[in-house]
């Protein structure tokens, strides 16, 4: 599965999970992992992908946003877990900022400059629609055979209530809008969102 262009997800307290799963350490690195991994490709050298942590071992679906100069320059993430969180950061910080085809490729003089935010994915979990919660949840819905998914930040960026939201990523599945009363499946998944910025 290939790492999607995506907006920034949203960086408002709301949609940051209440209590921190990563310690400040474990930020630090990802955070470093990213920048040296977008380095290692302009001077086309390899990395250690291996996590200093066993919790960075853990599958996590996760987005990587770049800035230069406050400026956007990529956004690519894995929403469902495909590799350790730490292999999911150097890869998606690498299509962030060269296969993102909004953007042209970073270049080597941007690199110093660059600003990184991660946006770390929860696992799925059930929920109950009554449970959804906007600006905090990114839903998923399954039924048949056919899936959609919509990130946090959608609903807040198009001012939806609950049940609309529920509705539309039913939609995005292609499935009717009331689906979600129909017998199929909806979960849910938050997003812990840091970067540079927050470290200092």
């Amino acid at each position: 599965m290939s790492p999607q262009p995506e907006s920034p997800p949203d960086t408002s307290a709301a949609a940051r999970t209440a209590q921190s799963e990563f310690t400040p350490e474990e930020r630090a690195a990802l955070l470093k992992l990213a920048h040296e991994s977008i380095l290692s490709a302009l001077e086309r050298r390899e990395i250690s992908l291996t996590p200093p942590s066993p919790h960075l071992t853990e599958p996590r679906g996760a987005f990587t946003t770049i800035y230069f100069h406050n400026v956007l320059r990529g956004c690519v993430g894995y929403v469902f877990p495909v590799a350790s969180v730490y292999r999911t950061v150097a890869e998606t910080a690498r299509a962030a900022a060269f296969e993102d085809t909004r953007f042209s490729p970073v270049t080597i003089e941007e690199a110093p400059g660059l600003d990184v935010s991660l946006s770390i994915l929860s696992p799925l979990r059930v929920i109950k629609p009554e449970e959804v919660e906007i600006g905090v949840h990114g839903l998923v819905v399954a039924h048949g055979g056919r899936r959609g998914l919509l990130l946090p930040q959608v609903p807040v960026e198009h001012h939806w209530d609950r049940v609309t939201f529920v509705q539309q990523t039913c939609r995005k599945a292609g499935l009717p809008l009331d689906a979600w009363q129909q017998g199929a499946t909806l979960e849910a998944f938050t997003a812990e969102v840091f970067g540079d910025r927050e470290a200092g």
